[in-house]
């Protein structure tokens, strides 16, 4: 009888390392790990996961690079919204997970596999996050997640991988983390203390570097096109930039926030890039939008992020906010100067063809040449009105 396909969301770590062992051996099916990239593994790491799917018994292993489409269809939409969940993180871990679990499912449905299968606890977001979007994409598959499911320990996990003869380093760590194109994030430790914040030795990239440089961001209608005057495609742009600040220790802080399952959680995180981006982004938009433009698209973008979040990405409406916050950008373009140094960073200057600051019609604070002093004292005598008739009918309020 042919054995039944299921695909594995294949991380290297220790619940899908079990999962593909348990099976395999134990339930029979015929193994697919795919490890699906969003900018998260070095080549390193990724010869070593195909390496293991194979101990672990895996029938094939595949990689699918996931960067260029988690750009195109998230972060891009993220930088157009200026997203920071809170005002704080900018969604790094949970809107990878989404782009992750489409490129699996895809791959299932192009094999024919007959179930799917994650290694998420039933403590956490990415549970829901994969479950939805395979229940979505792929609803004649069943979801497997034996992690879950059997309410496995590490030390389980790591017994039965022991015994039958598969040898790795699960040492459980004081800290978890999940790298990513947009950004680190930073679990256990000193966050789980509501009164600490991470240590130095928390971070991944130490600060290293003294003094401070300029760097030079250029974006054209929203995105980021240039890293100190050359020329990159968006993703190699985040990339080249992240290298250029490691050493600095940009971008840390830890994000407070409300889980999908009720519970609020508490997380570190690390993202000089993304950090840096969205900062430069927002002070360009500031020279090149209108009030209007800034109020409503800041709403927009709240609500863009917190579906993302929530796991919402396949709601229609996401597909209406993306269209709204791509056509606010049709001016966004120009450079912005910043100066970066231990710990600090702040925009300096802006060069853009669309800088609404200088214009014909004055200078604030300094020379008004679109009015008349009679047409200004019109304009507050009309704009005072209504607070007048207010205290005139009450006075006792003033």
């Amino acid at each position: 009888m042919e054995k039944k396909k299921v695909v594995v969301a294949f991380s290297g770590g220790l619940d899908t390392s079990f999962t593909v062992m348990y099976l395999a051996r134990e339930m029979g099916y015929e193994v697919y790990a795919a490890c699906a990239d969003t900018g998260g593994f070095s080549p390193e790491q990724l010869s070593r996961n195909r390496e293991n799917a194979y101990k672990l018994g895996a029938a094939e292993y595949v990689t699918l690079d996931v960067k260029e489409e988690y750009y195109r269809k998230s972060i891009r939409y993220m930088v157009y919204g200026n997203v920071l969940r809170n005002g704080t993180y900018p969604i790094s871990v949970s809107s990878e997970r989404i782009f992750q679990a489409t490129a699996i499912a895809r791959y299932a449905r192009e094999i024919g596999a007959s179930a799917i299968a994650h290694g998420s606890t039933g403590a956490g977001n990415d549970q829901v996050r994969f479950d939805m979007t395979f229940a979505v994409l792929c609803p004649e598959m069943e979801i497997i997640t034996l992690t879950r499911d059997k309410a496995l320990s590490r030390q389980e996990e790591v017994d039965y991988l022991n015994a039958h003869g598969f040898k790795a380093d699960f040492a459980k760590l004081k800290y978890s983390y999940n790298i990513g194109l947009w950004g680190t994030s930073i679990c256990g430790g000193e966050i789980l203390d509501s009164t600490q914040g991470l240590p130095e030795e928390a971070y991944l990239k130490p600060v290293t570097k003294t003094g401070s440089e300029r760097v030079d961001l250029t974006f054209r209608e929203g995105q980021l096109v240039a890293v100190n005057g050359r020329k990159y495609a968006p993703v190699e742009a985040i990339q080249v930039l992240e290298r250029q600040l490691e050493g600095y220790g940009l971008g840390r802080d830890n994000h407070v926030g409300d889980t999908i399952i009720g519970i609020k959680g508490r997380v570190g995180f690390e993202a000089a890039a993304p950090m840096l981006i969205l900062s430069a982004h927002k002070y360009l938009e500031k020279f090149t939008l209108s009030k209007w433009q800034q109020y409503w698209k800041e709403q927009v973008g709240n609500w863009y992020g917190m579906f993302l979040h929530e796991s919402q990405y396949l709601e229609p409406v996401m597909r209406d906010m993306e269209a709204l916050l791509e056509s606010s950008q049709r001016n966004v373009s120009g450079t912005v100067t910043m100066t970066v140094g231990p710990k600090w960073a702040e925009c300096t200057g802006v060069d853009t063809p669309n800088d609404l600051v200088k214009n014909p019609f004055g200078e604030y604070g300094e020379m008004q040449k679109g009015w008349s002093s009679e047409d200004a004292k019109g304009f507050i005598k009309v704009l005072e009105t209504p607070l007048r008739i207010y205290y005139n009918r009450h006075p006792e309020e003033a």
